[in-house]
């Protein structure tokens, strides 16, 4: 069994385990725990009520504007030909490209953190699908990453959209900030991801699809939230 270090137990202790907490409570403690020499991504964990093998529960997915952003530096490839090139770069996009960046691609190349795409690639995009979808970078017209506005894709994602969605095992895992933010950034950070993961499911009552939330740091334990406070 692995040795818990001070650090660990001083911030275990100030979690109880038996109790759901408010949110505004939940990052309060957060805050308070001892800090490792980095600084830590906070996030939020979700269980779903559903099926992941049900072909309805595959629509468990969306994305967010994070109103403070992620706190960190996202690097993003933009796969299209002609004047979208230009408008991609001007928007800030680190890789833009064509036949070109899909060779790098092939070659094993795949330093970015998010792909968007002009809807006249993908036929040509699919040939990477083995190599992004794994990586969970595949551009996806659910998720808005197939666009013929790539300008407009490019500098939502740098400002701090999102995409969420459930994985084999009915979770979804998603970073709102990092534990430096102030905790009214978290907290409205945290708000709108909440509230984008409560609405997801297509069918039924606003969250009753979620069974549980908790919100954590990379190295702290996870504080249990009380659901009530969201499906209002």
């Amino acid at each position: 069994m692995k040795k818990l270090t001070k650090r660990m137990k001083t911030a275990n202790a100030l979690v109880d385990k038996t109790k759901a907490y408010s949110l505004k409570d939940a990052i309060a403690i957060l805050k308070k725990s001892p800090k490792p020499k980095f600084d830590e991504t906070v996030e939020i964990s979700a269980r779903l009520s559903v099926d992941p093998k049900q072909s309805q529960s595959a629509s468990i997915r969306g994305t967010v504007a994070l109103p403070h952003g992620t706190g960190k530096k996202v690097r993003v490839a933009v796969f299209c030909k002609g004047e979208e090139e230009k408008k991609a770069r001007d928007a800030g996009a680190d890789f833009v490209g064509a036949e070109d960046l899909i060779t790098k691609v092939q070659g094993g190349w795949a330093d970015f953190d998010v792909a968007i795409a002009t809807p006249e690639m993908m036929k040509d995009m699919a040939k990477l699908g083995k190599i992004l979808g794994p990586r969970g970078l595949m551009p996806n017209p659910k998720s808005g990453t197939v666009t013929m506005d790539t300008a407009k894709t490019v500098k939502e994602v740098k400002a701090g959209k999102i995409e969420f969605k459930m994985d084999k095992q009915a979770g979804i895992h998603a970073p709102l900030g990092k534990i430096s933010f102030s905790e009214d950034a978290l907290y409205a950070n945290a708000m709108s991801l909440i509230d984008a993961i409560m609405s997801s499911n297509p069918s039924g009552p606003k969250g009753q699809h979620v069974k549980s939330l908790y919100i954590s740091t990379t190295m702290g334990p996870g504080v249990k939230l009380d659901l009530a406070e969201f499906r209002k």
